[in-house]
């Protein structure tokens, strides 16, 4: 099989602005395609005979020919009663595919989309000939990716924030003591409520002496709003639409019993003793600023790669190919279907409990794909610019654990990758992309919320109670940090990480 590759002028096929009629307004919608290429595949005559062989096999399996079993008719037989031009265009019709993924593979082309296929010869006799246009992934260049900044947590908490997780605590054995002026948040109310609507009491809106927390939202909004200001033996009427259900309202009666106010204890060393793992204070706020710093460390070194990817999307100033953007679009779709089939719901049923609808979602879902598209071209484009290479022992790691998780030999996944998929190409790409965005995220600025520099230092996990700062391993241990441990351990997938 021969195949020559040739670039296609967009203006040869009108595609650098093509246009699709549509119901709105404006009658048009512009679309953005890919560079385009053109296989030009030659089959020689011996090669696709086995091709009509395997096309009279076919045909054998569905006609019935006297004196042979079905499916065991030769192909001679076949021939004389019914021809051979029947077997031939079976032939073209399942080979050609096959021939065109063998091209594709054979000569790296980087394909975002179906192509078009046209038989230039070889339909009746001889060698076939056909031509394959299709489009390809762009490559881009991107500026600015040097000096990036990006915006992580903080990993050091703030007094106040300290305290209040202290004061989580105390509220198990805080006291609620009736007050005699109106609700506020975060006051506990004690209310009789009834929800109905056209009349029909809902079964969970339905109370009496219910103690609800005054803020907390778990009602509705409207309850949280009419409570707050809300004295004792106020009654409140109102309405408010159904959190779920579109085009149902709500009709709300409260009666206002009492008016509570949580009196949280002293915060002494009795009572961290009495209630806490601690014997004092001061061991509780050690403690609890060891905990909060671990659990932003964690939330830092997360937040730092999804913070980059976004913020490299953001520098991408071409437009990407709607074929890029649909197919990260169908991925997302079926993953998301994947983890609610986990779940027990489908996507129809979990849009209508989180009171999504069909149209906003599909906005945010073409956003979120537009945006992992852009990623992808980005990181290709440090790629090459940053020569990043991906060696033998990279590619056999990754082969390794992809076999692990498939339960199939190192070898066979990799004649099937080779041989019968996509080549090892895309994956050899797939691992450059991430070793660029791991450099990327090691090298990008990082402030907090406030605009003040992080120090990589303080992302550095800190040293545990019990553990032995003199061992051995000890300095190897606490020097490392997440993003390496993640490193590590990192998912192969490039869309987890981009989305």
């Amino acid at each position: 099989m021969k195949t020559i590759v040739t670039e296609v002028d967009p203006a040869d096929l009108d595609v650098s602005s093509e246009t699709e009629t549509s119901d709105d307004a404006d009658g048009a919608e512009e679309r953005t395609f890919g560079p385009k290429i053109k296989l030009t595949v030659e089959v020689d005559e011996e090669t696709f005979d086995d091709a009509i062989d395997q096309a009279f096999r076919k045909i054998a399996k569905e006609i019935r020919v006297p004196g042979f079993r079905k499916g065991k008719v030769p192909r001679r037989v076949l021939e004389s009663h019914i021809g051979s031009e029947y077997a031939r265009a079976q032939a073209l019709e399942d080979a050609i595919p096959g021939y065109y993924a063998d091209a594709v593979r054979a000569e790296a082309v980087d394909v975002i989309a179906a192509p078009e296929l046209s038989l230039t010869s070889g339909e009746d006799t001889g060698s076939v000939c056909f031509e394959a246009v299709v489009e390809t992934r762009p490559r881009i260049r991107i500026r600015g990716y040097e000096d990036l900044q990006i915006e992580i947590p903080n990993p050091a908490p703030s007094d106040e924030e300290v305290q209040e997780q202290i004061d989580v605590q105390r509220r198990q054995s805080a006291e609620l003591v009736d007050v005699e002026r109106p609700a506020a948040s975060g006051d506990q109310v004690s209310i009789d409520i009834q929800g109905t609507v056209e009349g029909e009491s809902l079964p969970g809106l339905t109370a009496d002496d219910y103690l609800y927390s005054v803020g907390s939202g778990g009602i509705v909004e409207e309850v949280d709003s009419q409570l707050e200001g809300a004295s004792a033996d106020d009654k409140l009427s109102f309405s408010a639409d159904h959190p779920v259900q579109e085009d149902v309202t709500i009709d709300f009666e409260i009666k206002v019993h009492a008016v509570k106010e949580e009196v949280l204890p002293e915060l002494t060393d009795e009572w961290v003793e009495e209630n806490t793992e601690h014997e004092t204070v001061d061991e509780l706020q050690a403690e609890t600023i060891q905990r909060m710093r671990m659990m932003r460390i964690f939330q830092a070194n997360a937040a730092m790669r999804e913070n980059t990817a976004t913020a490299l999307a953001e520098l991408v100033e071409d437009d990407v190919p709607d074929s890029m953007v649909n197919g990260e679009m169908s991925e997302q779709l079926q993953q998301l279907a994947m983890r609610l089939q986990g779940q027990g719901m489908n996507v129809e049923s979990w849009m209508q409990m989180t009171g999504q609808d069909p149209e906003s979602f599909s906005v945010e879902l073409r956003d979120a794909a537009e945006r992992s598209a852009k990623v992808d071209l980005a990181l290709r484009s440090i790629v090459t610019r940053e020569s990043v290479e991906v060696d033998d022992d990279e590619l056999e790691e990754e082969l390794e654990r992809m076999a692990e998780q498939f339960q199939t030999p190192v070898h066979e996944l990799r004649h099937q990758i080779e041989d019968h998929g996509d080549g090892l190409g895309p994956l050899i790409a797939e691992i450059g992309k991430r070793k660029a965005l791991e450099w990327l995220v090691a090298e990008v600025g990082l402030i907090d919320s406030d605009g003040n520099t992080i120090d990589r230092d303080d992302l550095e996990l800190p040293d545990l109670p019990g553990s032995d700062s003199d061992s051995d391993n000890s300095e190897e241990d606490h020097g490392a940090t997440v993003d390496s441990a993640e490193a590590e351990n990192e998912d192969h997938s490039e869309e987890d990480d981009e989305q």
